[in-house]
Parts: C-alpha cells; structure tokens; sequence
C-alpha cells in the first residue's frame, strides 16, 4: 500500500533552516500534486506550500520568501527548504499527494522553533 514517510524535522534556533523530505513508496507518483500542510494543537491543519505535476508552485503568505518546496519525481520525494525560521512556525508538519480521488497523508514530523 501508498506509505509516505516525512524526515527532517528538530528544534532550530529562530533565523536558522531547515529542510523536510518526504518519501512515496508503493506507487507512482510524477502525476500526483504535492503539498506541505502544518497544525498546532486547537487550529486547523493549513497549507503551507504546493506543488503540482508541471512543478508550479504556490505558498501561503506567512512562508513565502522563506520556504521553498521541490519536487523529485525520480525518488518520490517532495522537499520543504525552509530558512528564516520563526517561533510562530513551530507545528508538525504533515506531507500530502493528491491525483483526483487519491489523497495521502504522511504520519508528520515536528519543527520546533525556539532559542
């Protein structure tokens, strides 16, 4: 069955980086979209970035100019480089692949944010 498998997650030191993988196994996926959503305990889960199969990109306005997500269709593997980081970006971080009816989710990895 589809597994997808987030790495990458840890405490960082506000202004530091770092960068999330998330890895496809038990099926294609070069026609799936792929996103980064985030959640903090008693708020909704939100997108934080996007990508679709042409590689177009989208962010929400609280990440832009900081993160930057990619894709490698290669690996199954869709990446988070996040820089800048803010207090107010610690969550866990959940991985997502979506083709029309079929939608994954990863088990998610924490960021935490904090000097």
């Amino acid at each position: 069955q589809v597994q997808l498998v987030e790495s990458g997650g840890g405490l960082v030191q506000p202004g530091g980086s770092l960068r999330l993988a998330c890895v496809g196994s038990g099926g294609i996926f070069r026609f799936y979209a792929m996103g980064w959503y985030r959640q903090v305990p008693g708020k909704q889960r939100e997108l934080v970035a996007f990508i679709n199969s042409g590689a177009n990109t989208n962010y929400a306005d609280s990440v832009k100019g900081r993160f930057t997500i990619s894709r490698d269709n290669s690996k199954n593997t869709v990446y988070l480089q996040m820089t800048s980081l803010k207090p107010e970006d610690t969550a866990v971080y959940y991985c997502n692949f979506k083709l029309s009816r079929f939608e994954y989710w990863g088990q998610g990895t924490q960021v935490t944010v904090s000097s």
